[in-house]
C-alpha cells in the first residue's frame, strides 16, 4: 500500500513539474505565420512598427481616428494573431473610432517570445508610438481581450488610458488555472500571473466589462469578480449564453460603441 501512495504520489509531482517547466506552452498560442490585411477585410489599415525598450521591432494595424474622436488600442488574446481581430477593428473604424491592433512579439511573425513582462513592453511601446503620432492618453481607449485584459489593465494602471473596455477578463491568470486544474496547486506555480485584481482598484477611468454567460474557457464568476473590484464610474454588460470567443455575435460591437460615445460625448455625431 504504501508503495502504492509513493507511486501516485511521484506520478502526481511528475505532472506539477512537467506543468511549471512547460506552462508558457499552455498560456500562449501564437499564429507565427504573417498575415496579410487584405486576406482578412483590413486593406483600409496601415502596417506600422515600433521599437520596444529591449529591442525588438514589432507590426501593428493601425487606422486613425476621424477629427476629434478616440482611438481604441486592442490587445488580444493568447491564441493567433492580429488578423483574427480585424472584423472587430472594422466595427469601430466604421462608427469613426480610430483603432491600434496591437501585435505582441512571438505572434504574427514577430521576434522574440511573449512572457508576462514582455507584453507590457509591447503594450508600452504601442502607446508611446501612438502618443507620438498625436494621440493624448486621454484619447486612448485601452480594450483588453481574454489575456489582453490583464495587458490593458496594466498600461490602465500606468495611468495610459482615458476609457478601459475588457471582454471576457479574469481576475488573474493562476485563479483561472486553479479552475482548470483544480487538483494540482497551480497558484504555486504559475509564473506569468496578469494579476488584474490587484491593480483594477487603483485605476480611476470609466470601465466596461463584457462577458458571457456559457463561457467555459474564463467563467463569468472571473469577470463578476473583477467587476465589483473596479471603481466607478464602471458597467458590466452579460451576454445571455455568450461564449468565450462569439460575443460580437451577440452585440458587444454596439455596447463597445455605446459606452465609447457615452465617455466621449462630443464625439458621438449624430448619423455615425
Amino acid at each position: 500500500m504504501f508503495g502504492y501512495v509513493l507511486v501516485v504520489l511521484a506520478i502526481y509531482v511528475g505532472i506539477a513539474g512537467l506543468l511549471y517547466v512547460f506552462q508558457r506552452n499552455l498560456q500562449y498560442f501564437p499564429d507565427t505565420e504573417r498575415p496579410s490585411r487584405q486576406s482578412v477585410g483590413a486593406a483600409s489599415m496601415e502596417e506600422v512598427d515600433f521599437a520596444t525598450e529591449d529591442g525588438l521591432r514589432l507590426f501593428a494595424w493601425y487606422g486613425a481616428a476621424e477629427e476629434g474622436r478616440p482611438t481604441l488600442v486592442f490587445f488580444h488574446g493568447n491564441a493567433g494573431h492580429l488578423g483574427g481581430r480585424a472584423y472587430k477593428a472594422r466595427r469601430f473604424l466604421e462608427r469613426g473610432i480610430g483603432v491600434l491592433l496591437v501585435e505582441y512579439r512571438g505572434y504574427g511573425g514577430n521576434p522574440g517570445t511573449p512572457d508576462e513582462q514582455g507584453l507590457y513592453t509591447d503594450g508600452r511601446a504601442a502607446l508611446d508610438w501612438l502618443t507620438g503620432k498625436g494621440v493624448s492618453p486621454e484619447n486612448m481607449v485601452l480594450y483588453g481581450e481574454s489575456l489582453g485584459s490583464g495587458v490593458a489593465v496594466q498600461m490602465a494602471y500606468e495611468k495610459r488610458g482615458g476609457a478601459l473596455i475588457l471582454e471576457t477578463p479574469f481576475t488573474s491568470l493562476p485563479d483561472v488555472g486553479q479552475h482548470h486544474y483544480f487538483w494540482l496547486p497551480v497558484q504555486w506555480l504559475v509564473r506569468d500571473r496578469f494579476a488584474s485584481k490587484k491593480k483594477i482598484g487603483q485605476i480611476a477611468i470609466p470601465t466596461l466589462i463584457l462577458h458571457g454567460t456559457a463561457d467555459k474557457t474564463v467563467p463569468i464568476k472571473f469577470g463578476k469578480a473583477l467587476f465589483e473590484l473596479a471603481n466607478q464610474p464602471k458597467t458590466l454588460k452579460v451576454f445571455d449564453g455568450g461564449e468565450h470567443n462569439d460575443l460580437y455575435q451577440h452585440g458587444a460591437a454596439e455596447t463597445v460603441v455605446e459606452f465609447i460615445f457615452k465617455t466621449y460625448p462630443s464625439t458621438a455625431v449624430k448619423g455615425k
